[in-house]
C-alpha cells in the first residue's frame, strides 16, 4: 500500500469572473478616475491581501487628516457638542454605579442611547483612565475639556472602533455581493474603495465626531450574513446594531420582512421561524444582561438612585405586582423602563434642527406651519406617513424574499423613515446612504445608471450636511472630501460621463461596456439639482440672507435636499418592484386571463 503524501496538494485558485460591473469603457479604458488608479493591477493575478492593505491605509489617511480639524462644539458654551456628549458618557459609566447611568444629570448630555453604547463608553473610558489621564474623565470637573491629548485619544477611539467593526463588515459584505453577482476582485476592490471613501460618513464620524460606523458595521455584518444564507447570525448582528444606536430601526422592517418571507417561501418552514425568534430574543437578553447584573450588584450594596431622579412614565403602565417598590423585580423594571424612556424621546418634537426631510421642508418653507398641531397628533401623522412609505418595499420583500433586492429594499425603507419619521436628525441620512452606496459592489454597480444615482444621493447628502459642518468649522474638509469623491467617481460637477453630456477626456459615444445611463427625466432632474447645489454655494458664500429671514439659505437647502431624497426613495422603490418579479407575475396572470377568455 502506497504511503500517504507528505503534504496536501495546493488548491487551485478559482478563475476570476470575466464580467465587468461598469469600471471599463467599451474600448477597454478606465471609465472614471478611481478605476484608472487601479489600472496597473488589472489583469494581474494579484492577491486581495496585497490590495486590501493599500486600500485600508489610504482610507485611514483621509480619516485621520479629517480628524485634525475641529469637532462638534469645540469651545462653544454652554453645552459644547457631540464630542462632549461622548466624553461625558465615558466619565459617567466609569465613575458611577450602573443604576445611575440612565438617571444621572439628564440636563447635561444624559445617556440616551441603548446599552451597547454605554458598554462601549465604559471600555473606552477605562482605557483612557488606564493610560494615565484621569483628568479627562473627572465627573463634573472635566466638562468642556478641550485638551489636545484628549482630542487625539477620542479621535483614535473612533478610528479603532471603525476598523474593528465597520471595515471588516464592509469587506465581507462586498465579497458576498461579488460572489452573488459574479464580480471579479479588481472591480470589487474599486467598489470597496468607493464605499470606504464615502465622504458623508468620514465628515460626520471623524469630523463632527460620532461613532455611527459601529452601528453601520453591525448592520453590514447582518446584511452579509443574509447574503450568505446565515439568518441566525444576521439576527445576532442586527440586535447588536440596535443595541448600539436605535437609529438602526430604520432597517428593522426590511430585515423582518425578508426573514419572515424566507420562512414561508417557497414553503412554510416553522423550525426556521422559531429559530429566528429564539435567537433574536436571546440576543436582546444578552444585550441587557450586563445592565441587569449591574443593577443586581447595586441592589445588593443598597445603592440609592440619584436624589433628583424622576421615575419614567412608562413604569405606570406596568402591572402593579411588577412596579411595587417592595417587590424584588422593581429595580430591574425601573432600569429597563428608564432606558427605554431615554432611548425613545418622543417629547423632543417632530424633527431636530433643520433636516432635509418632508416635515421640516413643509414647516420651514412656510407651506404649512406644524406648530398649530399638538405633538400627539404630529406623532400619529408621522407614524401613518412612515408606514405608507415603508410598507410597499417591505411587502414586496416579504412576498419575494430575494437577495437581489435586499439592498434597494433596505435603502427604500430607510429613505422612507428619514423623510417621514419622527425625531430625525440630519446625520440620519447616513442610514439610507449605506445600502444605496453598497450597490456599487453589485453587477453593473459601477456602470452609468447605478453610479449616477449613488453619486447623486451621496453628493446631495453631503450638501445637506453643509450647514451643520460649517458650524463645526469643517467647511474645507467638506469641499475637499466631497469634491475628491465626485472626481474619483466621475460624477458632476467634475464629470458627466454618467449622463448624455460630454465629459472632458471621453469621446462622444464612449461609455461603460454594456451599461446604459439614466433616463432623460432622471438626467434632467439630477442636473437641475446639481446646478441648484452649485448655485446655492455661490449665493451662500457671497450674498447675506435678509435680516428678517436669517435662515433663508438653510431653508432652501432643506427644501431642495428633501426633494432630491424623495427622488432617491422612488428610484430605490422602483428597483425593488422591478427586481422582485412582481411585474412579471402581473403580466403572466394577465396573459393567462386573456387566454382563458379566448377559450370561453
Amino acid at each position: 500500500m502506497a504511503p500517504p503524501p507528505a503534504h496536501r496538494p495546493r488548491k487551485k485558485r478559482r478563475s476570476e469572473p470575466s464580467t465587468t460591473n461598469g469600471t471599463i469603457t467599451a474600448d477597454q479604458k478606465p471609465a472614471f478616475p478611481l478605476a484608472a488608479f487601479f489600472w496597473p493591477i488589472k489583469g494581474i493575478n494579484t492577491s486581495p491581501w496585497i490590495t486590501l492593505p493599500v486600500i485600508l491605509m489610504t482610507t485611514f489617511l483621509f480619516r485621520w487628516t479629517t480628524a485634525l480639524w475641529p469637532y462638534s462644539g469645540k469651545g462653544v458654551e454652554p453645552m459644547h457638542g457631540d464630542f462632549e456628549a461622548q466624553r461625558h458618557w465615558m466619565e459617567v459609566t466609569i465613575n458611577l454605579p450602573v443604576t445611575h447611568w440612565y438617571f444621572h444629570d439628564l440636563g447635561w448630555w444624559g445617556l440616551d442611547y441603548p446599552p451597547l453604547t454605554a458598554y462601549h463608553s465604559w471600555v473606552l473610558g477605562q482605557i483612557g483612565w488606564w493610560i494615565g489621564e484621569p483628568e479627562w474623565f473627572r465627573l463634573y470637573l472635566s466638562r468642556g475639556n478641550d485638551d489636545a491629548g484628549l482630542k487625539v485619544f477620542m479621535r483614535a477611539t473612533v478610528v479603532v472602533s471603525e476598523y474593528l467593526v465597520y471595515v471588516p463588515a464592509a469587506v465581507l459584505c462586498v465579497r458576498q455581493l461579488a460572489k452573488q453577482h459574479g464580480v471579479n476582485t479588481w472591480d470589487s476592490s474599486i467598489a470597496l474603495t468607493a464605499i470606504l471613501m464615502q465622504p458623508a460618513t468620514i465628515l460626520i464620524d471623524h469630523g463632527h465626531f460620532q461613532y455611527n460606523t459601529v452601528m453601520l458595521g453591525f448592520t453590514l455584518a447582518s446584511l452579509a450574513s443574509l447574503l450568505a444564507g446565515r439568518r441566525l447570525w444576521s439576527c445576532v448582528f442586527f440586535v447588536a446594531a440596535l443595541g448600539f444606536k436605535q437609529m438602526a430601526l430604520f432597517y428593522a422592517p426590511a430585515i423582518a420582512a425578508y426573514l419572515a418571507g424566507s420562512c414561508i417561501s417557497p414553503r412554510l418552514d416553522l423550525p426556521r421561524l422559531f429559530g429566528i425568534a429564539i435567537i433574536t430574543l436571546t440576543s436582546f437578553a444578552v444585550l441587557f444582561l450586563p445592565l441587569l447584573l449591574g443593577t443586581a450588584y447595586d441592589v445588593y450594596r443598597n445603592v440609592p438612585l440619584p436624589s433628583d431622579a424622576t421615575l419614567p412614565s412608562l413604569l405606570a403602565s406596568l402591572p402593579s405586582w411588577l412596579v411595587s417598590e417592595k417587590g424584588w423585580l422593581y429595580p430591574y423594571a425601573l432600569q429597563l423602563c428608564q432606558a427605554i424612556h431615554r432611548i425613545f424621546p418622543f417629547s423632543r418634537g417632530l424633527f431636530e434642527d433643520k433636516v432635509a426631510n418632508l416635515w421640516c421642508a413643509v414647516h420651514t418653507s412656510g407651506l404649512h406651519k406644524l406648530t398649530a398641531y399638538s405633538p400627539a397628533l404630529l406623532s400619529r401623522a408621522a407614524l401613518l406617513l412612515t408606514l405608507a412609505s415603508i410598507i410597499p418595499p417591505c411587502a414586496l420583500l416579504f412576498r419575494y424574499p430575494k437577495k437581489e433586492i435586499l439592498l434597494k429594499a433596505f435603502a427604500a425603507t430607510s429613505w422612507g423613515f428619514f423623510l417621514c419619521s419622527y425625531q430625525v436628525h440630519e446625520k440620519n441620512v447616513l442610514l439610507p446612504l449605506l445600502p444605496m452606496t453598497m450597490l456599487l459592489a453589485t453587477e453593473g454597480g459601477m456602470g452609468k445608471g447605478t453610479r449616477a444615482w449613488v453619486g447623486f444621493a451621496n453628493t446631495l447628502a453631503c450638501w445637506t450636511l453643509f450647514p451643520l459642518l460649517t458650524k463645526d468649522g469643517l467647511r474645507i474638509p467638506y469641499f475637499v472630501l466631497t469634491g475628491l469623491w465626485c472626481w474619483l467617481m466621475g460624477i458632476p460637477p467634475f464629470g458627466f460621463g454618467t449622463y448624455s453630456l460630454p465629459t472632458p477626456g471621453l469621446e462622444v459615444g464612449e461609455g461603460e461596456a454594456g451599461e446604459d445611463g439614466v433616463d432623460v427625466v432622471s438626467e434632467i432632474l439630477h442636473l437641475a439639482i446639481y446646478a441648484g447645489m452649485v448655485g446655492w454655494h455661490v449665493v451662500e458664500a457671497f450674498v447675506p440672507p435678509p435680516e428678517d429671514k436669517p435662515d433663508l439659505w438653510v431653508v432652501a437647502n432643506v427644501c431642495l435636499g428633501a426633494a432630491g431624497f424623495g427622488l432617491c426613495y422612488l428610484w430605490c422603490l422602483w428597483g425593488v418592484v422591478e427586481g422582485s418579479g412582481m411585474l412579471y407575475d402581473i403580466g403572466l396572470l394577465k396573459r393567462k386571463g386573456d387566454a382563458g377568455k379566448k377559450w370561453q
